[in-house]
């Protein structure tokens, strides 16, 4: 399917405006993206069928007006309108075409006009341009608003100056875009070996067999071959090469917008660079959480004594600034920041090297030194609390709980069986001349009770689990946490930036593809029309 060149810099245009919106683009490469030029000589005509527009150009002093004057078979300054000035722009034209539907952007005010009603030259608008090597800006100006409504070019050049340094420079840049004739007037001053070095400068510039004509604009009826050039362009003056001229300026405006859209795609980088960076992250975040640990160690420890401190408090969940070493005890401190700034900075510089644009990375990583505060303050109390609220491991929970049901059971036990033995002591005395129970069955049976309570009492006391030691464990616990959701968020944003990257990359790759989707222009090797272009 082929696109229309002006919808698909349109689309272009729209595309570079979201991506550098979102960071993608500088805006060098935006504003390359948004001077796309999208006039062509259909620009000047609504009406399907159009004329051929043919300019003249050349520096200063080579005879384009004169060849313009020949060409209309009079002077042109004699019928009614001024002769133009090396400042103007003069169209000479047939009565029936219609020119208010000029592009308002052309400096209507500077242009001279001239009819005729010569039915051979009907359907062709000659067009005389301001010498492009002039000193003044606004002649270079005018030229440069002109070229890109031009089909056919008829590069005018004298022997002593068609070796003009800036005529070449124009040429090689708009050579693609046009058909070029080459006219090597003032011919009765030049010589054979001139023609023979022009023809030879422009094959090196690209044109295989270029189309010279040598002409004479003088007073003297001389014989060159200015007839010759007349009447190719009246033969090409036939909608079928038109329209051939138009393909032809299309497909090379879009191979244009594709090396364009081309050194784009290099400057975004790969979707393979972009892939590497969560590898990246994830082998440096390893080396910054172990320097992290070893750097907050110091912090937990004066932490987890806090914690062991004002454990009732705490598991009542009051907020831990409310204490005057609040400041002293938070864990993620100036240097603990400069550290993860450090490896979200490096995380950037990787990207940098990559060849990627870092924007859209840096701008999603903002928030997050902020955010990793809040994960490591959130993670590290709440482990601690849980810490607190249970601290030991399951052995040593399980053996406490064993020892307060010990507590409970075995002075019960022990007094049970000391009232039983009051009982039956008490039975028998009066069955047998036994005495009663005695003193010494008072001590021992006292001192019985007293170590079923005492033991259990005791053992509770000295195997109860260190506060300092669950606190400290419980903030090991919550950084280590809070680390893995660090990662986590980062390469989150890794991803995003990714998923972004890879669907600018894919825009970008269907405007390339567009760019080649027209028909290969087929044109006669034979045909006059094949010499004329680049």
């Amino acid at each position: 399917m082929a696109y229309d060149y002006s919808n698909l810099v349109t689309q272009t245009k729209l595309w570079a405006n979201q991506a550098h919106a979102q960071g993608w683009l500088n805006s060098d490469a935006l504003q390359a993206l948004n001077t796309v030029d999208t006039r062509s000589p259909d620009g000047l005509f609504t009406s399907n069928t159009r004329p051929l527009i043919v300019a003249f150009m050349g520096g200063t002093g080579v005879g384009k007006s004169a060849l313009l004057n020949r060409l209309a078979g009079q002077a042109i300054a004699q019928s009614g309108i001024e002769r133009p000035t090396s400042r103007e722009v003069t169209l000479f034209y047939h009565t029936s075409i219609a020119l208010p539907t000029l592009a308002e952007q052309l400096p209507l005010a500077k242009i001279k006009l001239a009819q005729h009603d010569d039915e051979r030259k009907k359907a062709i608008i000659w067009i005389d341009m301001p010498d492009f090597d002039s000193t003044e800006l606004a002649n270079k100006q005018q030229v440069l608003s002109w070229l890109p409504h031009i089909d056919i070019l008829i590069y005018v050049v004298s022997p002593e100056r068609y070796r003009d340094e800036k005529a070449w420079r124009l040429l090689l840049a708009e050579g693609g875009k046009h058909a070029w004739l080459f006219v090597l007037n003032q011919w009765d001053r030049g010589q054979l070996a001139q023609y023979a070095d022009f023809n030879q400068q422009l094959q090196k510039a690209g044109f295989v067999e270029p189309m010279i004509f040598k002409t004479i604009c003088t007073d003297e009826s001389l014989n060159d071959d200015f007839a010759d050039l007349e009447a190719l362009i009246i033969t090409l003056a036939n909608q079928h090469t038109i329209e051939q001229l138009q393909q032809r300026g299309t497909q090379v405006r879009k191979q244009e917008l594709k090396q364009l859209l081309q050194t784009t795609q290099l400057a975004l980088g790969s979707t393979q660079q972009t892939g590497q960076l969560k590898t990246q992250w994830q082998t440096q975040w390893q080396q910054t959480s172990a320097l992290l640990q070893q750097g907050l160690a110091w912090s937990c420890q004066q932490l987890a004594q806090h914690y062991a401190d004002h454990a009732s408090d705490l598991i009542a969940a009051p907020p831990l600034t409310q204490y005057a070493d609040a400041q002293r005890l938070i864990l993620w401190d100036e240097w603990a920041k400069s550290r993860f700034d450090d490896a979200l900075d490096e995380l950037v510089s990787n990207a940098d090297q990559a060849g990627l644009p870092v924007s859209p990375l840096k701008k999603q990583l903002t928030h997050l030194p902020d955010k990793a505060a809040k994960i490591i303050k959130t993670q590290t109390e709440l482990s601690a609390r849980l810490a607190l609220a249970n601290p030991g491991n399951g052995l040593q929970r399980g053996f406490l709980k064993a020892m307060r049901l010990c507590e409970i059971t075995l002075p019960l036990s022990a007094m049970t069986w000391v009232a039983y033995q009051v009982f039956i002591g008490y039975y028998h005395s009066n069955m047998t001349t036994v005495p009663y129970l005695g003193v010494d069955f008072v001590l021992h049976s006292s001192l019985l009770i007293a170590l079923t309570w005492l033991i259990p009492f005791f053992i509770l006391k000295k195997a109860q689990p260190s506060l300092k030691k669950s606190a400290l464990n419980g903030l090991n616990k919550g950084i280590s946490s809070a680390f893995s959701l660090i990662e986590y968020e980062v390469s989150t944003v890794i991803d995003s930036v990714n998923q972004q990257h890879a669907e600018q990359c894919q825009q970008l790759s269907e405007l390339i593809t567009h760019c080649d989707s027209d028909q290969p222009l087929v044109i006669d090797n034979n045909s006059p029309l094949s010499r004329m272009l680049l």
